[in-house]
């Protein structure tokens, strides 16, 4: 089999081998054993919840278990095609084999996917919270640029985005910002974007044209819903209200109608100045808060299960996820899983897509990978 042919081969491994070991395939085929069983009980029907519940779990088994199934069988059917049609000398039947196993190696990419957003909260909405780091108007206009990164790529795979908070930057660019992004999965997506992100490139506001490394940090945790309950203590927070700082009609700028929200034992600030009224803003700063009081739970989880450091931490050097050089070359890398883009116009416009699989992809596998920052 010729080389693309078996490149296909090796992607398409690679994915089953990913969704096998998410699944946990043994215990998954019991698991769907199990549920199948309960379904047929009758007495699980005299509790609608449970049964629901049950239901859930057994479609999103079956549906996994049954995609892995069909994408090997296809794969199998059709190398067994191209080595037939090798061994006949009919070319015309050999690419069409190849074309095939091109078209099913972007399925089982893209079922590896959506497998791996299987987590508590991935299907839901999520917020994504960016701050400047140290640096002035450079880090600032960095912000700036990342706010319209995940605008933009929230855009492109259709989502609705809402700006929450928003603080300018003295010159250019935002000090924060905070972004509602409502979409199928957008925290599923989003949420490997945690972390410090760092930007190279020769500076447009210095006169010298000297080159420039600027830092900004970028926290994403999922909007919750009446069903997830959120304990926390009123006397353990502090309200206070302020002028809103955005553009705004003849209201906004005029009264203290902004809200922020400090939960004092953890030390999470949440904010809100998008809606003229105060009431407006409290509201939707308790969301933020019991959002983000949710997802500090669910990296305690993660924690304990990888015993793993969280990605947030000192907006600067040392800690960055990503990198994006300007100059004198072109190029993203990510420091958690290597995956790079030569097209950094194009990751700034978006194209974030394959940074989020690998990252999610990580997740699953545990593996570390040795990455050298870019200078």
């Amino acid at each position: 089999m010729r080389a693309e042919a078996q490149s296909h081969v090796d992607r398409i491994n690679d994915a089953l081998a990913l969704l096998r070991r998410f699944l946990d395939w043994d215990r998954a085929l019991r698991r769907l054993d199990e549920l199948n069983a309960r379904v047929e009980d009758q007495a699980l029907w005299n509790d609608p919840k449970a049964a629901q519940e049950v239901m859930r779990e057994r479609r999103r088994l079956d549906e996994a278990i049954t995609a892995t199934r069909a994408i090997q069988s296809e794969m199998d059917d059709t190398v067994e095609l191209i080595e037939m049609a090798e061994a006949e000398g009919d070319a015309a039947m050999e690419a069409e084999g190849v074309e095939a196993l091109a078209a099913l190696a972007e399925r089982a990419d893209h079922d590896k996917i959506q497998a791996l957003l299987a987590g508590e909260a991935d299907a839901n909405d999520t917020y994504i919270e960016i701050n400047s780091g140290a640096g002035g108007t450079e880090s600032q206009d960095w912000a700036g640029m990342l706010q319209r990164m995940y605008t933009r790529w929230a855009e492109r795979r259709g989502m609705k985005v809402e700006l929450i908070d928003y603080h300018a930057g003295e010159q250019a660019g935002i000090k924060s910002a905070t972004l509602l992004v409502k979409g199928e999965n957008a925290y599923g997506y989003a949420k490997t974007e945690s972390g410090v992100h760092r930007l190279v490139r020769i500076s447009p506001y210095d006169s010298a044209a000297r080159r420039h490394t600027s830092f900004s940090s970028v926290w994403v945790y999922p909007v919750i819903d009446d069903n997830i309950v959120v304990d926390y203590n009123e006397s353990d927070l502090r309200i206070d209200t302020y002028r809103a700082s955005g553009a705004g009609g003849q209201h906004i700028n005029t009264t203290d109608s902004a809200v922020r929200i400090t939960h004092i034992p953890t030390g999470i600030v949440v904010q809100c100045q998008n809606q003229r009224s105060q009431h407006k803003n409290k509201a939707e700063a308790y969301n933020q808060l019991r959002a983000r009081l949710y997802e500090l739970e669910l990296q305690k989880r993660e924690q304990a299960a990888n015993a793993e450091n969280a990605t947030k931490t000192d907006i600067g050097w040392g800690h960055q996820i990503r990198s994006y050089v300007l100059q004198p070359y072109q190029l993203v890398k990510d420091l958690r899983t290597g995956t790079t883009s030569t097209a950094p116009g194009d990751v700034l416009d978006g194209a974030l897509d394959p940074f989020m699989a690998a990252a999610l992809s990580q997740r699953v596998t545990g593996e570390k990978v040795d990455v050298e920052d870019v200078d």
